[in-house]
């Protein structure tokens, strides 16, 4: 099959690879339909988080056929249509059973858990097409994959429901919708956004579903930022003004309830704090521009909450420790538990509730991927999201 490879900084190949076999009862083999590349696509496109191996095949937002089953799972048949999640969740964990499923115990392997154990105190979850810290899972920027705990994570969507419209359930829009969910939003409530990525503008959107009042989008991507405001929002130009200020003047001087980083661990900028985090960065003495959640964690209002959709994946310095107890902030972060939330948000799209399909700027052959990332990188502003087709016309395994 052909499958988008992953071959150091900044170089992704699509190549000729094995096709994916059933290795376990539970596995199931999909054809892939669509696939999407993500923004933390990028952070492994700009070799940030470490893991990774030449010829690891990327990819974590797809859907697609199954064609395959493995002997014990019986909940999926041939033919049916299904979005993957990214987490890859056991189901039977302690975790899973409290519908933490970003926190599986089981789905990824004890001789690549240790090395996550190590950085984070406990091992990761496992991901789809994410290094060898979540497992070392091949990835879906291919024209088949292999998806364990198939009985666990993917979704069946009905027939004649474009791909376009539900491709998303797979992580960025229960992503945003788990960040907005993390705001415990209260009648009244003004939410504040950091970035307007895909993540962001579905925390946007989920925000306001969810009950906001005002929710404010902070960007400096003229078209991502118009994006936001026709979902509803108000939008800040954080190069046009100094964002915190104008959060206190919005907000009559008490500052936003609550705050949503969907930035992570490279934020962009030329604060003094933002240019000697990549100076730290560069020289190997930290791991993450974290000037975003600074600033988040400033700018909300005393007794506030914080949500961290955005990404990090190391340590940093310069961390407003100080304002966080000093106000008495509430952080809520974490992966998405995308298997909670992809029922629920299924049936909104299914009610039209709720529409994805307005983030797509791009739909590419899957031959043509290495172009998708170079220009997701470097032309945010036009290439909000890309969209992937591969295997286009192949109606059997090959």
């Amino acid at each position: 099959m052909r499958a988008l490879t992953w071959q150091g900084k900044h170089d992704v190949r699509v190549e000729t690879v094995p096709d994916p076999e059933i290795l376990n009862p539970r596995d199931v083999i999909i054809r892939i339909t669509s696939t999407a590349i993500c923004g933390s696509d990028l952070h492994l496109y700009d070799h940030t988080i470490p893991g990774m191996k030449d010829g690891d095949i990327l990819g974590h937002e797809f859907m697609g056929e199954v064609v395959e089953t493995g002997s014990s799972d019986h909940k999926l048949k041939v033919g049916e249509r299904v979005v993957v999640p990214f987490v890859i969740a056991c189901g039977g964990c302690f975790f899973c059973k409290k519908q933490q499923f970003a926190a599986c115990d089981n789905s990824n392997p004890a001789e690549t858990a240790d090395a996550s154990e190590i950085a984070y105190g406990y091992p990761m979850a496992a991901a789809f097409g994410y290094s060898h810290l979540t497992g070392g899972y091949a990835g879906g920027q291919a024209e088949y994959a292999r998806v364990p705990f198939a009985d666990v994570g993917p979704i069946v969507v009905p027939d004649g429901i474009d791909d376009d419209k539900v491709l998303f359930l797979s992580d960025i829009l229960p992503t945003g919708w788990m960040a907005a969910v993390n705001c415990d939003i209260e009648p009244g409530d003004t939410v504040a956004v950091w970035g307007c990525g895909p993540v962001g503008l579905f925390a946007v959107q989920s925000a306001l579903l969810l009950g906001a009042h005002r929710v404010i989008a902070i960007d400096h991507h003229p078209r991502r930022l118009q994006l936001a405001r026709n979902l509803g929002a108000e939008i800040i130009d954080f190069e046009q003004v100094q964002v915190r200020e104008a959060l206190a003047e919005m907000t009559g001087g008490i500052g936003p309830d609550a705050c949503i980083d969907a930035v992570g661990m490279e934020s962009h900028g030329f604060t003094p704090d933002n240019l000697l985090d990549h100076v730290k960065v560069k020289t190997f003495m930290a791991t993450d521009r974290v000037h975003a959640l600074r600033q988040v964690i400033l700018a909300t209002r005393k007794g506030g909450r914080v949500s961290i959709p955005g990404v990090y994946g190391g340590v940093a310095d310069k961390f407003p420790i100080g304002a966080l107890m000093e106000k008495g902030l509430t952080i809520k972060s974490g992966q998405t538990h995308v298997q909670k939330f992809m029922p629920q948000l299924l049936q909104m799209i299914l009610d039209d509730k709720l529409d994805t399909t307005f983030l797509i700027s791009h739909r590419l052959d899957l031959e043509d991927a290495a172009l998708g990332y170079k220009n997701f990188k470097e032309k945010q502003n036009e290439y909000t999201k890309v969209v992937l087709k591969p295997g286009s016309g192949i109606q059997t395994r090959h």
